[in-house]
């Protein structure tokens, strides 16, 4: 698509434009890669020097920031200005609705007429698949799934028997929901003995799941994700958890079975959270740390075992001063022997 800057200011919701309005821009890039038609952004003075040997035709800048004389839409969040500008000018295609040929749709399903079903892929018994969805290749839909509107499985990705995702639940290529849940007993002769999962999984409107990340139908009942939590590249979410709206879950991390975590927690890379605590809302739970304890509403915890903010930076600064404190330490040893040798001397 193809926009005026002027056009392109009113639909970001009224920007400050400065120089050319009548600029046609058709694309968005990168300072460094972009031309005379593509739109480019600029956090902060940092990116001076590239602007200043850009290409690039226009820029969305926030106030303040020397943009070379290129025209500009200013802007409060120019990150978030320029993916909906991107949205616009580079709107992904769409396939045709309708079935292909060599997927399987269960005669018993049901699939909307605007809805797509790409080809290999799988629709169970008695599923439902909603308005506009798109069915990549190769995902598959238990039986008695139900899939909300507006929603998209990407490629190899798979909803469990009797798995709901709400409207514009997005699943990235390979991810699993409603896998069983990791169950076992050992019975009389010391061997584990897998225990039924014979709950669900539930996404809500508007969450989106990374590629390759796992969440665990419930042993009971159901594993439910809140609206607008979005779920990064490998995650593992176990059964029964129960995750609030609005979390953010980043890269390999890891939430055991039956916990509770409030609206608008953080997880960060590599985080986890042993199984049946309570997360309170508005938590943050930095890189690799490990929760074994509730949580309350707006804690903030780092390390293994996740300690509060300024306990584990004090902590953190005397492990650096660690050699040193060896060092002085031996010392003292050293001298405290030599007074004793020179006592039994005398």
């Amino acid at each position: 698509m193809e926009l005026r800057l002027a056009e392109l200011a009113a639909r970001l919701g009224g920007r400050e434009l400065e120089g050319d309005g009548s600029l046609r821009v058709s694309g968005v890039a990168t300072l460094a890669e972009g031309g005379a038609g593509d739109l480019g952004f600029a956090r902060s003075e940092r990116f001076a020097a590239e602007l200043a040997r850009s290409r690039i035709g226009a820029v969305i800048a926030p106030a303040g920031v020397d943009t070379r004389g290129k025209p500009t839409l200013r802007s409060p969040a120019p990150s978030l200005d320029f993916a909906r500008a991107a949205a616009l000018l580079a709107p992904r295609p769409r396939p045709a609705p309708g079935v292909h040929a060599r997927a399987f749709v269960d005669p018993s399903a049901h699939v909307d007429a605007s809805a797509w079903i790409g080809p290999l892929a799988s629709v169970g018994a008695r599923a439902r698949v909603g308005a506009r969805t798109l069915v990549h290749p190769n995902a598959a839909i238990g039986e008695d799934g139900v899939i909300g509107d507006d929603c998209e499985i990407h490629a190899g990705a798979s909803v469990g028997a009797r798995c709901v995702l709400g409207s514009r639940v997005i699943l990235q290529p390979g991810c699993a929901i409603g896998g069983d849940g990791f169950g076992y007993e050992l019975d009389e002769r010391g061997a584990h003995e897998k225990v039924p999962q014979l709950g669900n999984v539930v996404l809500e409107d508007d969450v989106e799941v990374g590629a390759n990340s796992t969440i665990d139908r419930a042993r009971l009942g159901a594993t439910r994700i809140g609206r607008g939590t979005k779920i990064d590249n490998l995650v593992q979410i176990a059964h029964n958890v129960e995750i609030g709206a609005n979390c953010v879950i980043v890269a390999q991390s890891g939430i055991a079975g039956s916990t509770r975590v409030g609206e608008r927690v953080y997880f960060m890379a590599q985080s986890g959270a042993a199984g049946h605590l309570e997360i309170g809302a508005g938590s943050f739970i930095a890189v690799r740390a490990g929760v074994i304890e509730d949580l309350a509403p707006g804690a903030r915890v780092y390390g293994y075992p996740a300690q509060a903010g300024r306990a584990w930076h004090r902590a953190t600064a005397w492990l650096a001063r660690l050699p040193e404190l060896a060092r002085r330490v031996r010392a003292l040893e050293a001298r405290a022997g030599a007074s004793r040798s020179e006592g039994d001397g005398g």
